[in-house]
């Protein structure tokens, strides 16, 4: 049976291929209100409504950053939030050419019958919030799950547990008209090299492509986040290059050229790390069928939050330091950027072990 093709196809390949435009990429700026808070906490500022309202009009009002992003990810409560002059967020970002999206998943539990696996939550009325979501301007979904490297993990249950949520997310989203960016973080947890990082990658990117087929997925209107191949946190670094051509290579085996666009998540890489790695493999010179850009968080946020601190004349330096990782990550994905961006800041590891939203 063919790919589901429904009043929605022409609107999805559409969004798709806009939010995969070379030269741009994604703010994930989902952070749910408790991970919004540990942010803010590092600043020492509260977490209330009107700071999170704060850092997010920030970073959406950013003059100049907005023409190197081409969605921003928002949380439900940011999806219905205005400026401090009454603005809707969703509106501000369609003056921008920027289209709005959702984290429409529930967080991980564990997966019973394993070694503290987990599945992803929220499928429960998917289709009814997916709907009210659209209504509000939102025109693509997020969905995260989390897979782990262990003596016998990922195991066969936990890729085929996610590989199927992640397909009934998809479809959902689909036919309520946003773009499903199909997440399956392969955390960086442990002491494992780089070539078992590309061999679990490369089980779960097949795994979750065959379930995708089997749902009907519409791939030209589908996007994948996935994890960069590098080695486990606790192994020795290797050159950007080496993480370019493991990386790459686990795509071209995996991921159909149907699908437009991969936007990788940093993963605890400092925001430099991250912008060097993209870097080197839109530099590598094999055939690579779909864009290869970003959908940072951390990696794009990190040194505007610490300049930021929380305080109002502290806006513009905060928004410059935005302007300068957009403008960075927007050359990594042409393969054009030199390095050294943001100095000091910008090198800090932004690691935490079983992250979780």
């Amino acid at each position: 049976m063919s790919a589901f093709i429904g009043k929605y196809a022409d609107e999805l390949i559409k969004n798709a291929k806009h939010i995969a435009t070379p030269g741009k990429g994604i703010l994930a700026a989902d952070e749910s209100t408790g991970t919004i808070g540990k942010r803010l906490s590092s600043i020492n500022v509260e977490n209330i409504e009107s700071n999170r309202q704060a850092l997010r009009q920030l970073l959406f009002t950013s003059p100049s950053a907005l023409s190197f992003i081409s969605g921003v990810i928002l949380f439900e409560e940011t999806l219905y939030q205005n400026t401090s002059d009454g603005k809707p967020f969703v509106d501000v970002l369609l003056d921008n050419d920027v289209v709005p999206g959702i984290k429409v998943d529930k967080g991980t539990v564990d997966l019973a019958g394993t070694d503290g696996e987990t599945t992803t939550q929220g499928l429960d009325s998917l289709g009814a919030r997916c709907a009210q979501y659209y209504k509000a301007g939102a025109r693509f979904a997020k969905w995260r799950a989390v897979l782990k490297i262990g003596p016998t993990e990922p195991s066969e249950l936990s890729i085929q547990q996610n590989a199927q949520g992640l397909a009934r997310y998809a479809i959902i989203c689909q036919e309520n008209g946003l773009v499903p960016i199909v997440e399956p973080e392969i955390l960086t947890d442990g002491g494992h090299d780089i070539k078992r990082c590309a061999a679990a990658t490369e089980a779960v990117l097949a795994a979750v492509f065959k379930v995708l087929n089997d749902h009907h997925v519409l791939l030209e209107g589908t996007l994948l986040k996935p994890n960069m191949v590098t080695p486990g946190s606790d192994s020795p670094k290797v050159a950007p290059e080496v993480i370019a051509e493991y990386t790459v290579t686990a795509l071209r085996r995996t991921v159909p050229p149907a699908v437009p666009g991969i936007v990788f998540l940093s993963g605890g890489q400092s925001e430099e790390e991250a912008t060097v790695n993209l870097n080197a493999m839109n530099k590598l010179e094999v055939l690579k069928p779909w864009t290869l850009s970003f959908s940072f968080g951390r990696a794009l946020q990190q040194s505007t939050l610490k300049v930021w601190a929380g305080k109002t004349e502290n806006v513009e330096k905060a928004q410059a330091a935005f302007l300068a990782r957009c403008k960075a990550n927007s050359e990594a994905t042409l393969g054009k950027y030199t390095g050294g961006a943001g100095g000091d800041l910008a090198a800090q590891s932004l690691y935490v072990k079983g992250y979780k939203y």
